[in-house]
């Protein structure tokens, strides 16, 4: 049977706790803890608690205990990052009193791909292993590293989760020494003046990718998907179709996970008869555009994309190709990414309970777990078509033909 107890014993903790007496506080969340009957009531004690002793085993058994309760609890997890050493307390900032992007233009390193053997610019062959000179053919194999998640809640907390590209760059030509400018959403281009290729190293400044799904599509065979898909009848047979252009397509890739409290009515004997229940959510790969850009193109490219080839962000796999720095910051992302997690609720629900009407889901168990940066290999070309051309994609992993 349930009591109100314990729930005065936790208001009289926080009083004291926030009167600047620990020793008081402690011991009534102790006891509120011990008498609880309730998972909320628990969840509260433990995380004061985790504020209140200095033992870091003892801090670590009251966080695990908490989050064992509410696996995505906000300040549990934080506590639990900076406790393992993921997060400096430092680092922490207020989103809402964010600081201004720095003014004007900042200069950044480049790496610079050179052979070994003649001098000549060395440039990503798409084949997903190597690196090959544009005059001399030498290869030089590449080795990939396997791509890791990054957690969400740790990043949110610092400014890494809501920066965005800066506004322009200044790069120093390791060839000619010559200084030129790179935009905003460029990550990787070409000197101006002897065409060596650079590619912008990570900096803090930057929303840099940490992940990358190599191109394995040279140009030729992109030409040539298009041209066959083109002879399918889409958007018409002898459509001019433009010649292909390389680009990595930045996006944003989630973990959802949580539960989703839903309620409706569903028809019962002729009458509206009230239905509820809850989703369990585990979403892998939500995917986010990171850019704007054609909604439908976009979301045609991105719907049933898969992600088992992907490897850990390496600069060389740029070397002549160009990239774009993301314009949607990770946390405006976020917000889509559980936008389009409820989409998924509402037709899980409408599968498993026929003609439910007047449905509505709850989201405030939503939240982000993990996420990375993803950089996706496109292959981009325009198809005449009255009265304006339009957008044609081909994913240069798979080869498959997406039209906006």
């Amino acid at each position: 049977m349930s009591t109100d107890y314990d729930n005065a014993l936790l208001r009289q903790g926080i009083l004291h706790f926030k009167a600047g007496e620990p020793g008081m506080a402690l011991r009534y969340f102790e006891r509120a803890l011990e008498t609880a009957d309730d998972n909320l009531t628990r969840l509260v004690a433990l995380e004061y608690l985790s504020r209140l002793v200095d033992d870091p085993v003892q801090k670590r058994q009251y966080l695990e205990s908490a989050l064992a309760i509410d696996p995505v609890h906000p300040e549990a997890r934080r506590a639990l990052a900076i406790l393992d050493g993921r997060l400096k307390s430092e680092d922490i900032i207020n989103p809402d009193t964010l600081p201004p992007p720095a003014p004007g233009n900042i200069a950044v390193q480049t790496d610079r791909f050179t052979c070994p053997n003649c001098g000549g610019r060395m440039v990503y062959t798409p084949d997903g292993a190597s690196l090959t000179c544009e005059f001399c053919a030498r290869t030089q194999p590449m080795t990939a590293a396997p791509a890791a998640e990054q957690d969400f809640f740790t990043a949110m907390a610092s400014a890494r989760g809501h920066s965005t590209a800066v506004s322009m760059q200044v790069s120093h030509c390791q060839g000619c020494g010559a200084e030129f400018l790179l935009a905003a959403r460029e990550l990787s281009t070409a000197c101006p003046w002897c065409a060596s290729h650079h590619v912008v190293r990570q900096d803090r400044t930057l929303s840099v990718p940490d992940s990358i799904l190599p191109f394995n599509l040279d140009k030729a065979e992109a030409f040539r998907r298009l041209q066959d898909w083109g002879k399918t009848g889409h958007p018409r047979v002898g459509a001019e179709i433009s010649s292909p252009r390389p680009l990595y397509l930045p996006v944003w890739c989630f973990t959802i996970v949580g539960s989703a409290p839903w309620n409706g009515q569903i028809i019962r004997d002729e009458r509206l008869v009230p239905v509820s229940g809850e989703e369990v959510v585990y979403l892998v790969d939500v995917v986010v555009p990171a850019v704007q850009g054609p909604p439908r193109l976009f979301s045609s490219l991105l719907e049933g994309i898969t992600f088992q080839h992907i490897v850990a962000y390496d600069s060389r796999y740029l070397a002549g190709w160009p990239a774009q720095v993301p314009s949607v910051s990770l946390s405006n992302a976020a917000l889509e990414a559980r936008r389009l997690s409820v989409g998924q609720v509402r037709k899980s629900v409408h599968v498993q309970t026929d003609h439910v009407r007047n449905l509505t889901v709850q989201t405030s168990r939503l939240a982000v777990d993990t996420y990375r940066l993803v950089l996706l290999p496109v292959w981009l070309a325009d198809v005449s078509h009255h009265p304006s051309p339009l957008p044609v994609a081909v994913n240069g992993a798979t080869g498959t033909v997406h039209i906006g």
